[in-house]
């Protein structure tokens, strides 16, 4: 959307073990650079010697300096306490790229929200591997592209999907029920950039079908799991999760109609933290602030 407020606002996620000194010198640092601290967060595993996390909101007022000449001059703390670490301007729309297959709860409620101006970024591109969602997608302007897949042509699909994505510079991906399992190769030119949503409550339920398998076993929760892709399938770090509260007189199309609220409000919960970089993925779990 082209309405988004410019603003001197930037956000610094950090991760690396704990040890004495790091709020100080983080916060020293920005002070010598006139940053004003907005908000600060920060998450210690064990306060023995465990992992420390930390997400910070600062305003640059300071005229001498840009944003990159900050983010350079960072490099020097970063590399003292061994960080993972990344400096974001939160007024930079970050590009989302949508894939999507027939079923289009998912979809429209990120399109409804990306029009509403209630999720901040450009969507340069819809990939689908079946044409029923053209028309809802460019009756939003934006360019829907059909990349069929079989089992012959998958590798060569991917690749047209790849190089769409580095065409036009995506910063993310999110699969809103694209019902086709990703290449390693596909994944692994990602990392930590595609967000899947699992109409399960992960790990219950995995694979296809979940709703008739929760019908079989009589389950009183229904969920939903959004989680980041990675080679493990449906195994990635879960970003948020669930549930609605269902009895014994829901049948499977009924599991289903409930499965897709759920689906919805897990899936644009967890695109909007990563938009707004709230999240740091450490092995196969996430923080998210």
């Amino acid at each position: 959307m082209s309405d988004y407020k410019q603003t001197n606002e930037v956000r610094l996620l950090i991760s690396c073990l704990d040890k004495p000194g790091i709020v100080s010198s983080v916060s020293t640092f920005l002070l010598e650079h006139q940053a004003n601290i907005i908000q600060s967060d920060q998450y210690t595993t064990d306060p023995s010697g465990g992992m420390f996390f930390m997400r910070i909101e600062f305003d640059l007022y300071g005229q001498d300096q840009t944003f990159e000449q900050v983010r350079g001059a960072f490099e020097e703390i970063a590399q003292t306490f061994e960080m993972d670490w990344r400096m974001e301007l939160a007024s930079r729309q970050k590009k989302m790229a949508i894939f999507v297959s027939k079923e289009d709860h998912c979809l429209l409620e990120l399109l409804w929200k990306w029009r509403a101006a209630e999720l901040q970024v450009d969507i340069p591109l819809v990939i689908s591997n079946h044409e029923d969602l053209r028309s809802e997608v460019e009756g939003y302007g934006i360019p829907f592209y059909h990349i069929p897949v079989t089992k012959a042509t998958k590798a060569a699909a991917e690749q047209q999907a790849i190089d769409l994505i580095k065409k036009h510079q995506i910063d993310f991906i999110v699969l809103a029920r694209y019902m086709q399992i990703l290449s390693p190769t596909f994944v692994q030119a990602f990392p930590k950039q595609i967000i899947n949503i699992h109409h399960s409550f992960l790990p219950a339920f995995i694979g296809a079908n979940p709703y008739a398998k929760a019908f079989e076993r009589g389950v009183k929760l229904i969920g939903a799991t959004a989680h980041y892709v990675t080679d493990d399938l449906d195994e990635g770090p879960i970003i948020e999760q669930d549930v609605l509260r269902v009895n014994h007189r829901y049948t499977t199309e009924q599991l289903r109609v409930a499965g897709r609220q759920v689906e919805r409000i897990a899936l644009s919960r967890a695109v909007s933290w990563h938009n707004n970089d709230q999240i740091i993925v450490h092995g196969n779990k996430t923080v998210v602030f």
